[in-house]
C-alpha cells in the first residue's frame, strides 16, 4: 500500500473528490444542455416534478421518522411547525425565508416549553 493510502487524511480527500466528480459533472451538462431547452418543455416539467417529489418526500421522512434531537419533539409539535412554516410561505407572498423562519420559531418555541 502507498505511503499516500496510509495516511489519515487520505479518505477525506478521496470523498472530496468523488463528491465533487459526482455532482459537478452534472452541473456542467445542465449548464451545456439548458441553452436549448424552453422553459416550458415536457422534460423541464418533469425535472421541476421529481424535484418537488424529492423535497416532498425528505420533509416527509424529518417529520414522520425524525432522527437525532428531532426524535425527540412530540409528533404534533412537528406536524404544527410544518404547518406554520407553509402557512408563513404562502402568506409572505411564497417567500421561502419566511416560511422556514416561521417554522423554526413555532419548534424551538415549542421544544422550550415543553422542557426538552
Amino acid at each position: 500500500m502507498s505511503a499516500a493510502a496510509e495516511a489519515w487524511w487520505w479518505p477525506y480527500v478521496m470523498i472530496i473528490v468523488a463528491g465533487w466528480l459526482a455532482t459537478d459533472i452534472w452541473r456542467w451538462i445542465g449548464v451545456m444542455v439548458s441553452g436549448r431547452l424552453r422553459e416550458n418543455s415536457e422534460i423541464l416539467g418533469w425535472v421541476k416534478a421529481v424535484a418537488t417529489a424529492l423535497v416532498a418526500g425528505v420533509i416527509a421522512r424529518l417529520i414522520l421518522f425524525p432522527s437525532g434531537a428531532l426524535a425527540e419533539a412530540p409528533m404534533w409539535l412537528r406536524v404544527a411547525a410544518a404547518l406554520a412554516g407553509f402557512v408563513a410561505f404562502l402568506g409572505a407572498g411564497q417567500r421561502l425565508i419566511f416560511g422556514v423562519v416561521s417554522a423554526e420559531v413555532v419548534l424551538i418555541g415549542g421544544w422550550l416549553a415543553l422542557g426538552l
